[in-house]
């Protein structure tokens, strides 16, 4: 599964006219396949580049000089296909929240207005990200000598693509008058806000709230695309209020993407995939069956602790939760568990387990502001099992008369059994950590050990590899990264266009000055970062807010992991919230349960997080207190 929910994040197709495959079906399918593929070989390429640095470096001891320069060229065209392959199957993330409750020929407008959105950013960022690409050919990389134009032309390639699949998806529609009504509406009010450029110039850093806060915020509520939506905000307030030549949008847009500890992003995501096709996840959560399946809320208690072990290897919670979900809800239904509480839990596990390394938030946030990935894979270990414990006390609770009387207790042979059969998968965690923490491998390369770890598993141990899933899940590896990625690029450029306005330095003051120190400042930042969490998503809110806010956090005396471990729970804990929390629907759709029936019970569990939360925010040594 992807990292992005499935239900209320992800774009919705819109309502297409049944007719027969048409020539435009056809040339979209075609088109489809000419860049899946590419991305799909991309995939396969950094992990054999990164992997094989690994193997020179360590073993051979021969470091292999240009395998980081290649990787970081191959990961940039990886991005923009993998963003392309995500515009044409609809994945780009987006908050549909809103557009849901809309009658049926209401939402087939907003979802058309949200591709119209999406193709007028690529048009406007067309041309300098052309400029940008001819500009970039003057640099020659040191290593393999060749001009950066070679890595750069990523940029308007995949912009020309998702622009001509954004058309496409126009023509197929079939409703002429109503994606008339929808292109129509879009220019409108970009020719509004382009006649109303005299009037933002005086108007200083109010422009900040207009475009970040009024543009992306419309926006992101009408169900454009995050990444899209981002973009509009950032090109309208460079274009109509500075004199900044927007080639330098798409430099910054560069530079969020191609951040080489990012690519630990695809790579985990396919780490995830494997583990699940493997049958690794499978291994875990039946061993832990067998060790708590006798007691009251046992299975509760396998859920936390089955979610605690799998994030330590995918770092996708969607990947998670597909991953535990299937094997665990039958039974626990056939013992008497609600589903609404089922996938309450599950959506609280989800915000429980945002800390267990390699999240690929902690990499997000290691990339942004600094701070040491090694530190936080470190740090986020304990939070995660403090989170769990007062999960469990409420689980207890809520559990505490469950008829166990028809359940029939492991036995020490079945359990040991399990455990032989769990070992490879339960050691996974443990590899990938000791290979960090030891330097064996960096936080982007250690990934690569993991596949390499958990193909071996599952073609010489579980006997479980379905060669023909591989590439699926190499295509669908390459579309969520590009989701995220093509998201963290835009949000960069936010990020510098605040930095730039002078907004940071007004931030910091006025944060800085907050009355009671540091304990004022993490409650500030908890409430400001759950509200981010429900609206934006955890990686959009660390670009836009992390460079701004840890050195504020540093200024008035708190430790960076600590603070890490802090907002990123408090952004979980947003996420899986409803009505706005996206990650609640994605447990939802993967535990195939109407959201309706999760709202009651999930409360209680999000205040059970809430306390955990306030315990770590207080007790620092919790996140700090093994570095």
């Amino acid at each position: 599964m992807a990292d992005a929910p499935v239900s209320e994040l992800t774009a919705a197709e819109p309502l297409v006219l049944p007719t027969r495959r048409s020539l435009i079906g056809t040339l979209e399918a075609g088109l489809g396949r000419l860049v899946e593929i590419p991305a799909a070989i991309l995939v396969v390429a950094e992990i054999v580049v990164l992997f094989a640095g690994v193997v020179s470096r360590y073993v051979f001891h021969s470091p292999l000089i240009w395998s980081d320069e290649l990787a970081s060229i191959l990961f940039l065209w990886l991005a923009m296909f993998g963003a392309a392959v995500a515009f044409r199957r609809g994945e780009h993330m987006r908050m549909t929240a809103l557009v849901a409750k809309a009658t049926p020929r209401s939402r087939a407008f907003l979802d058309l207005v949200a591709i119209c959105a999406a193709l007028a950013f690529l048009l406007l960022i067309a041309a300098p990200a052309t400029e940008y690409a001819y500009e970039e050919s003057y640099i020659t990389t040191p290593a393999l000598s060749l001009a950066n134009s070679w890595r750069a032309a990523a940029l308007p390639v995949g912009t020309g693509l998702m622009a001509v699949f954004a058309l496409l998806r126009l023509i197929r529609f079939g409703d002429w008058r109503l994606v008339g009504t929808a292109a129509l509406t879009v220019a409108l009010l970009i020719g509004v806000f382009w006649l109303a450029q005299p009037l933002f110039k005086p108007l200083g850093n109010i422009n900040l709230l207009i475009f970040f806060v009024g543009v992306a915020g419309l926006c992101v509520f009408a169900g454009v695309p995050i990444a899209f939506g981002f973009g509009l905000s950032i090109y309208g307030y460079l274009a109509l209020t500075t004199r900044t030549p927007l080639m330098v949008l798409v430099g910054r847009m560069d530079e969020g993407m191609s951040h080489l500890i990012l690519l630990s992003v695809p790579l985990f995501v396919f780490l995830g995939l494997l583990i699940e096709m493997t049958g690794m996840a499978r291994a875990m959560v039946a061993f832990l069956a067998s060790l708590l399946g006798h007691v009251r809320g046992g299975l509760h208690y396998v859920l936390v602790g089955a979610m605690y072990l799998v994030s330590g290897i995918s770092g996708s919670k969607a990947a998670d939760m597909a991953a535990v979900a299937p094997v665990l809800f039958p039974e626990m239904k056939e013992r008497g568990a609600k589903p609404g509480d089922l996938v309450a839990l599950l959506s609280a596990t989800g915000a429980q387990t945002e800390t267990i390394p390699p999240s690929l938030v902690l990499i997000t946030i290691g990339s942004v502001t600094g701070v040491s990935i090694s530190a936080l894979f470190t740090g986020g270990l304990l939070p995660g099992v403090v989170l769990a414990i007062t999960l469990s006390t409420l689980v207890w609770w809520r559990y505490r008369d469950e008829d166990l009387s028809h359940i029939k207790r492991a036995s020490r042979a079945q359990i040991g059994k399990l455990l032989i059969i769990a070992l490879p998968a339960l050691a996974l965690p443990f590899v990938i950590r000791a290979a960090v923490v030891e330097g064996v491998a960096t936080a982007t390369e250690v990934s690569t050990i993991g596949i390499v770890y958990a193909v071996l598993a599952g073609l010489l141990i579980y006997r479980k590899f379905d060669f023909k899933r591989l590439l699926p899940m190499l295509i669908e590896t390459a579309a969520l990264s590009g989701a995220i990625l093509l998201i963290i690029g835009t949000a960069t450029g936010m990020a510098w266009g605040l930095t730039q306005s002078g907004f940071s330095r007004s931030l910091a003051t006025a944060m800085t000055g907050l009355p009671g120190g540091p304990p004022t400042f993490l409650a500030v930042s908890i409430v400001a970062f759950v509200i981010l969490g429900s609206v934006l998503e955890g990686i959009p809110a660390i670009v836009l807010f992390g460079p701004l806010l840890f050195p504020i956090a540093r200024a008035v005396g708190i430790h960076e992991v600590h603070y890490a471990m802090v907002v990123i729970l408090a952004m979980g804990i947003g996420l899986f919230a409803p009505p706005f929390g996206v990650g609640y629907y994605a447990a939802c759709a993967i535990g195939r349960v109407d959201p309706a029936e999760g709202v009651r019970p999930i409360w209680g569990y999000l205040l059970a997080l809430m306390v955990g939360l306030i315990i770590v925010a207080a007790v620092p040594w919790i996140s700090i207190g093994f570095l």
